[in-house]
C-alpha cells in the first residue's frame, strides 16, 4: 500500500531542521494540511510523493526562516513608497511592460532568486550570494523540462534573475501551487480549491518587498501581477500605489493562454487535452472580463488603462506615459536602457510562439458570437478585434 504524505510529520521535520516554530500565521498548519490532502488525492507514485515532500520541506523551511528574519532584523520598519504595478489578462503584454520598467536604473523588481530563496535578506549578504547560482540551476532545469515555455515566455532565459509575478511570493503560503515552485512534481497547476485570503496574501507580498529592500539603497518598486480580482485588498495594502492595466482582445487572450499553459504542463505531466484546456481558459477569461466590467474599482483614479496594441506600437512611450500619469518623468538613462532591451531581446529569440483561435472553434465556439459577447468590454476600453487566426 502506498504511503500517504503526512502533513504533521512534514511540519515537525521543518521545525526540527530549522529550530523554529513561528510560521507567521496560526492558520498555516491547517492550510498546509489541506494542500497535502490535495497532493494525496492526485495519484502520485512513490517518486512523485518523494518529490512533493521535498518541495513541501523547501517551502516550509523557507517560510520559517523568512519570518524569523523579521524577528531578528527591523525589516517591518521598511516603507514601501508609491510602488508601480502592471496588470492585465494573461498574454496581454504585462511581462514585457514589466521587463522594460525593470531595466530603469532607478527601479527595483522582484527577482526569482529572491522569492525562491528569500532568507536571509539579500541586502546583508552581498553580490556573490550563492542563492543566485542555485536559482540559476533551478531555472536551467525548468527550461530543459519545459522548453516550449521559452517560445511564449522568452524571459525565462534570465534564469534566477528573472521577473516573477507577484503571486509567486505566495508559494510558501500554500494558497496556490504553480510551476515555478512545483515543477519537479508531476501535477497540474493548482490555482483553485485551496483557501484564499486576499488581505493576508498582500501582507505577505508587502513583507517580501520589505525583506528585499532592507539594507539596500532605496529604489522605485516596479511589479507585475494579476490584481484585477483583488483590487479592494490591493489598494488597502498599497494605498499610494498606481496600476497600469493593459487590455487585449479577450478572444486572443483565451486562445493564447490555452496554448501557453499546454506547453508548460506538457513538460510536467505530458500531453494534455487541448479541447478541455480551451474550455477552461475561455471560462477563466470570461470570468475575468466580467469582473473588470463590474468591479467599481476598475475606474479608480490610481489606475491607468492602456490598450495592448498601443503598448506594442510604442513600448517605451507607454512606460513614459505611465510615469507622467504618476506625475514623474522617465529619465533619459531609463529610455536608453529600455530601447537597448528591446533591440537585444526579440520576443521570438527562442522560437516563435504559435497559437490559433481554432482552439476555440474546435470546442464549438462561434467566434462572431464570442466577439459580440465581449463587445461591451471592447467598447469601454477601445479594444479592437485582433485580425489574427
Amino acid at each position: 500500500m502506498n504511503r500517504a504524505l503526512n502533513a504533521r510529520d512534514m511540519l515537525n521535520r521543518a521545525q526540527g531542521s530549522t529550530g523554529l516554530t513561528d510560521y507567521g500565521d496560526d492558520t498555516l498548519p491547517q492550510r498546509f494540511a489541506t494542500a497535502v490532502d490535495l497532493l494525496n488525492g492526485i495519484g502520485l507514485d512513490a517518486d512523485g510523493r518523494a518529490r512533493a515532500e521535498d518541495v513541501c520541506h523547501w517551502l516550509l523551511t523557507s517560510r520559517l526562516e523568512f519570518f524569523e528574519d523579521r524577528n531578528r532584523y527591523p525589516i517591518a520598519d521598511e516603507v514601501i513608497e508609491r510602488p508601480m504595478f502592471v496588470t492585465g489578462e494573461p498574454r496581454s503584454g504585462t511581462t514585457l511592460m514589466h521587463a522594460l520598467m525593470s531595466v530603469d536604473p532607478d527601479a527595483r523588481a522582484l527577482r526569482f532568486w529572491e522569492v525562491m530563496y528569500p532568507s536571509p535578506p539579500p541586502g546583508i549578504t552581498g553580490d556573490d550570494d550563492p542563492r543566485r547560482a542555485r536559482a540559476d540551476a533551478d531555472w536551467r532545469e525548468i527550461n530543459a523540462q519545459m522548453p516550449k515555455w521559452l517560445h511564449s515566455h522568452p524571459y525565462n532565459d534570465m534564469l534566477g534573475d528573472g521577473l516573477p509575478e507577484d503571486e509567486r511570493t505566495w508559494a510558501f503560503d500554500f494558497r496556490v501551487m504553480t510551476p515555478t515552485a512545483w515543477w519537479r512534481v508531476p501535477m497540474q497547476t493548482v490555482v483553485g480549491g485551496l483557501p484564499t485570503d486576499d488581505a493576508a496574501q498582500y501582507r505577505i507580498h508587502k513583507a517580501m518587498l520589505q525583506q528585499f529592500q532592507y539594507g539596500r539603497p532605496r529604489k522605485q518598486w516596479v511589479l507585475k501581477g494579476f490584481h484585477g480580482f483583488r483590487l479592494r485588498e490591493f489598494f488597502n495594502c498599497y494605498s499610494d500605489a498606481t496600476l497600469l492595466w493593459l487590455h487585449r482582445d479577450p478572444v486572443q487572450v483565451a486562445a493564447s493562454r490555452t496554448m501557453m499553459m499546454a506547453d508548460i504542463l506538457e513538460g510536467i505531466v505530458g500531453p494534455i487535452d487541448l479541447q478541455q484546456a480551451a474550455k477552461m481558459h475561455l471560462e477563466l477569461t470570461r470570468a475575468s472580463i466580467a469582473n473588470t466590467m463590474t468591479n467599481p474599482l476598475t475606474d479608480d483614479p490610481r489606475i491607468l488603462h492602456v490598450r495592448y496594441t498601443d503598448f506594442l506600437a510604442d513600448p517605451v512611450g507607454t512606460v513614459a506615459r505611465y510615469h507622467e500619469f504618476r506625475g514623474q518623468t522617465l529619465s533619459a538613462g531609463a529610455r536608453t536602457e529600455m530601447r537597448a532591451y528591446l533591440e537585444n531581446n526579440p520576443g521570438d529569440r527562442h522560437g516563435k510562439f504559435r497559437y490559433s483561435t481554432k482552439l476555440l472553434t474546435d470546442i464549438g465556439v462561434d467566434l462572431e458570437a464570442l466577439h459580440e459577447e465581449f463587445r461591451p468590454f471592447r467598447d469601454r476600453f477601445g479594444v479592437a478585434i485582433e485580425q489574427r487566426r
